[in-house]
């Protein structure tokens, strides 16, 4: 019966929530942001322009991979079963992974889904693809290579066994560490053992060239460690590449040693480090090039001493390749030995990379190394960095890379959620200078129009003092996609201990305020850079208690979010709010509270709660006894409205603000005959523990008495509201009349409240939704505060950050589900799960470009040149059909003939081979397929006795040419 006089008591006479009713309570989970788990792999694609993200199995998520386009392209592909990712490769139109079980799971990019699945017989150690080859090659533990047909989808019969124990019976078990295809020629292979490399050849089937590194006594190696400088030794080898054009052959070491060898004869040409002494083990490394293969340079992940203050990236430029055919080995050593230049690209202090993606211009060839634009580093911490190459400058993730990834580049600190006027969204696309796009592919599925006319604009604070700002959506179609960002840590003046402690965005206005733990407070106004392009100095300008801060402004930035001016208060900012009409108001571990008018802007009104005790009011604090400490108090929440006082025949505009302490304390916001506004605290009210939500209600129609300016506008005009308050703190709620009223009071059961707000559902009627320690979402019912229904979210959001969760005013549920992702919910729903991504990655237009090929000089020295379809028939076997593209290009052919003989006015009668059928063409195929077989068999056969008759050839018709020369002078001489 309580419920029935809750109403009466707090001065409301209606019932806001009739229309309610249990069977509207329904779970919607409607979209997900962020990476779910920490970031192990990382994969670009420069033919369709994607980025692959592969995670860890962790206690916060499976491993799965992340598919990012242009724009919001996203799509989410889970493994089979529950394991770690391990590696990615795109390859044309499919997606290969390997995990932590060994597993090679094959998804199509033009269904997102999984088209197969394949464990090798032992542990996955190595994977290579090609573009232009239908086989994944798999080193294995054993050091054994097998193949697997992803146009068939089963493994290939081709097989090559452990080459290093071939040549080194008596080598201690050594695994495949890497495996590559040359450049150029496809026919070898570059195999990176732990002993050491070996270059294979598809067409003799067997090893022409081993590699082994070996120190002899006395020398330092990379490490320089003296109690093993006195023996022969060999470093362990830990990654094996090939020179852009395949020249020559860089292998990595354990000791950080970094040996350049000659690829044709197998000789050493020059052994090398980052650094001479008191390195570490090096990361990742890649030989990249320009444009021009020939210009290449070295990218290290590691590699620098342990002391180093400045760690990153190193870039070893090496210039433009001596040509090998007319160069002394002497050229060729001080080539690799005197680089052209050496820098590192900075990373965040007490980072360390641990792997690294190339974002290459266009080509997928050169092992994704060719004309890179941009470097994707991961950091050990699991967050990510993106650098320009080869400058090192760092890349902002707006607008370049998917809202999900700017979770963890770096990771997000602080998040709020602001509901935005659709007008006012439109409008704020943010002009700022950017580079080149890294992510262009993909197609957006289309979704539904658009289901409110106010966006959810969130607010998230990263780590480096960096706020972003986009639309979360409501599960609809989402017009402005776009991303703001503004420079807290600038705004500021400094670039460390920039740490975001709140935020608030104005729905009317878009102006953002920002608090941090070091008591600033900024705020940001939509704008003109009147600086922009200028990095200008900071002119000191204070005034009416602020700092004026705008010639603080991003140089890149022209028009957008400009910070305006900075107040600077004592302690943490624990609460800020900021309105529709142009006031700010923060609160501060202090005690402190400030106001701040816009339009000087000027700070209006500054107090410590303590100063309120002694000034006259109605209602009283509650006090503490005499002799007993008193505890500190401070802001935890701030609401702005317009509604009549008791004892008021007016409405005004008011400031609540709730404590820590369950104090509740009103104040007003008063126009001057001078001009300007002035505060006066009017009064407060108590409740039992710490607010977290204030809402002001209109006491009549049940709608939000916040302070528009509509309703500002028409205090003008004699508006007149009869509002109440709805105040929620962790141990119950309260509705009543400010500033002192009593009001009702209702006390949650044996569980504390994190997160409230007042919701609405269509024209039924308002509620309040909270979200409880047990784990579960209830809604309960205006003025009486009765439960309407609850649902269980504790599978889906963490419960330990439900306090950190956002509730918007149409019922969408926006918190943490791990440390770097969120969910977007709707308690107004069906009950639905999270739906698969629609997005289109495949782009069936984007070809890849052919394949560098061996150079006329190497084919007229006698290299055979290897054709992938030569590839296919050695590492599929003569009893391979054809590949499934070329029975669906030869079904698109023979549709377009015949729908040109039905067009055909003349009946010509056909050639036989356009008459041929589907099996028949099968048949012939299978058949040209042996024939090849042979004919490269036969090639095989006969390289070297080719090779021979060439060099005959060359003699015979060098010697001719002497004979003519001769016969020519001597003509000359007689006459002749």
């Amino acid at each position: 019966m309580a419920h029935m006089l809750r109403g009466k008591q707090a001065g409301v006479h209606r019932d806001f929530s009739a229309g309610l009713h249990p069977q509207l309570f329904a779970i919607d989970e409607i979209a997900r942001f962020g990476i779910n788990s920490q970031i192990n792999c990382l994969a670009y694609d420069p033919v369709q322009s994607l980025l692959a993200v592969g995670t860890n199995d962790t206690q916060f998520g499976a491993g799965q991979v992340y598919v990012f386009g242009q724009g919001r392209v996203s799509v989410v592909l889970p493994l089979p079963r529950k394991a770690s990712v391990k590696a990615i490769h795109f390859v044309v139109d499919k997606l290969i992974v390997v995990d932590s079980k060994n597993e090679i799971s094959v998804f199509s990019l033009e269904t997102t889904r999984i088209l197969a699945s394949y464990s090798p017989p032992g542990s996955v150690t190595a994977l290579t693809t090609d573009p232009c080859l239908d086989f994944a090659l798999i080193g294995l533990q054993n050091g054994e290579i097998v193949a697997y047909d992803l146009d068939r989808q089963s493994p290939a019969p081709w097989r090559i066994p452990n080459l290093w124990k071939q040549q080194h019976p008596k080598a201690r078990p050594t695994s495949v560490a890497t495996l590559a295809f040359h450049p150029r020629d496809i026919g070898c292979l570059l195999v990176g053992y732990t002993e050491g490399a070996v270059i294979y050849s598809f067409k003799t089937d067997k090893p022409v060239k081993f590699f082994r590194y070996e120190l002899q006594p006395g020398a330092p190696g990379g490490d320089s460690d003296p109690t093993s400088s006195t023996i022969r030794r060999y470093p362990r080898l830990t990654q094996a590449l090939w020179h852009p054009t395949g020249t020559f052959v860089l292998t990595g070491h354990e000791d950080s040693s970094l040996v350049i060898w000659d690829a044709k004869d197998g000789r050493k040409i020059l052994a090398r480090t980052i650094q001479s002494t008191n390195v570490d083990e090096p990361g990742n490394s890649t030989w990249c090039c320009k444009e021009n293969p020939d210009d290449t340079g070295i990218l290290v992940a590691g590699g620098t001493p342990t002391t180093a203050l400045e760690k990153g990236l190193t870039f070893i430029e090496l210039g433009q390749t001596p040509i090998y055919a007319t160069s002394s080995w002497q050229i060729l050593t001080q080539h690799f030995e005197k680089s052209k230049s050496q820098h590192t690209l900075r990373t965040p202090p007490n980072a360390e990379v641990v792997d690294f993606c190339l974002v290459p211009r266009r080509s997928p060839h050169h092992a994704g190394s060719q004309d890179p634009i941009a470097i994707i580093a991961l950091l050990a911490s699991g967050e990510t960095v993106t650098l320009s190459f080869p400058s090192g400058h760092s890349i902002t993730p707006t607008n370049q890379l998917h809202v999900s990834l700017s979770y963890v580049h770096p990771f997000v600190s602080q998040v709020n959620l602001a509901y935005v006027e659709r007008t006012r969204w439109l409008g704020m696309v943010e002009n700022r200078s950017k580079g080149p796009s890294i992510l262009k592919g993909g197609a957006e599925h289309r979704h539904t129009t658009m289901r409110f006319a106010n966006r959810n604009i969130i607010q998230a604070a990263h780590a480096d003092g960096t706020v972003r700002m986009w639309d979360v959506g409501h599960g609809d179609e989402i017009e402005n996609e776009k991303v703001l960002q503004v420079d807290v840590a600038r705004a500021v003046g400094r670039s460390s201990d920039v740490n975001v402690s709140s935020m608030s965005m104005a729905g009317a206005t878009g102006e953002l305020a920002v608090g941090l733990r070091t008591g600033e407070v900024v705020i940001f106004r939509w704008g003109q850079n009147k600086n922009h392009g200028k990095d200008v100095r900071h002119v000191e300008a204070k005034g009416f208690g602020l700092d004026t801060i705008i010639d603080r402004a991003e140089p890149g930035i022209k028009e957008g979010l400009v910070p305006l001016t900075m107040f600077q208060g004592q302690g943490q900012v624990t609460s800020i709010k900021m309105s529709d009409v142009g006031f700010a108001v923060a609160g501060f571990q202090h005690g402190g509270l400030v106001v701040i008018d816009l339009r000087g802007p000027a700070v209006i009104y500054e107090a410590g709660l303590d100063d309120l005790a002694g000034q006259p009011a109605r209602g009283s604090f509650r006090r503490s006894n005499s002799q007993s400490q008193p505890k500190a108090e401070w802001p935890t929440c701030v609401e702005f409205g317009v509604m009549s006082l008791e004892g008021d025949d007016y409405s005004s505009i008011l400031a609540f603000v709730g404590t820590n302490l369950g104090r509740l304390a009103t104040f007003k916001i008063l126009p001057e005959a001078q001009g300007g506004y002035s505060v006066r605290y009017v009064g407060s009210s108590t409740v039992e523990d710490k607010i977290i939500t204030i809402a002001p209600l209109d006491a009549q129609l049940g709608d939000p008495a916040d302070a528009t300016q509509l309703s500002v506008a028409g205090l003008r005009e004699g508006l007149k509201i009869d509002g109440v308050i709805l105040a929620v703190t962790t141990a119950g709620a309260r509705i009543f009349r400010p500033p002192a009223a009593k009001g009702a009071h209702k006390k949650w059961e044996n569980v504390f409240c994190d997160s409230a707000a007042v919701v609405r559902y269509q024209a039924a009627g308002y509620a309040l939704l909270g979200l409880f320690g047990d784990g579960s979402a209830k809604t309960f019912s205006i003025p009486a505060l009765k439960q309407i229904a609850s649902a269980n979210i504790s599978h889906i959001l963490d419960v330990r950050r439900f306090a950190e969760a956002v509730i918007t005013p149409t019922g969408d549920v926006i918190g943490w589900t791990g440390p770097s992702e969120m969910a977007l919910l709707n308690v107004w729903g069906t009950g639905s799960d999270l739906t698969r991504s629609r997005d289109k990655l495949l782009n069936v237009e984007a070809l890849t470009p052919p394949r560098p090929t061996i150079s006329n000089v190497q084919w007229m020295t006698g290299t055979l040149h290897v054709t992938p379809a030569d590839m296919d028939a050695l590492i599929g076997g003569p009893n391979r059909p054809p590949s499934k593209q070329m029975m669906e290009q030869r079904r698109a052919e023979e549709e377009q003939q015949r729908a040109m003989k039905f067009a055909a006015t003349t009946g010509s009668s056909s050639s036989e081979k356009d008459q041929e059928g589907y099996w028949a063409y099968m048949q012939r195929q299978m058949q040209e397929r042996t024939e090849n077989l042979n004919i490269m068999g036969d090639k095989m056969d006969h390289v070297e006795e080719s090779s021979s008759s060439w060099a005959d050839d060359v003699n015979k018709y060098i010697s001719k040419q002497k004979k003519k020369a001769v016969m020519g002078f001597v003509g000359s001489k007689l006459g002749f």
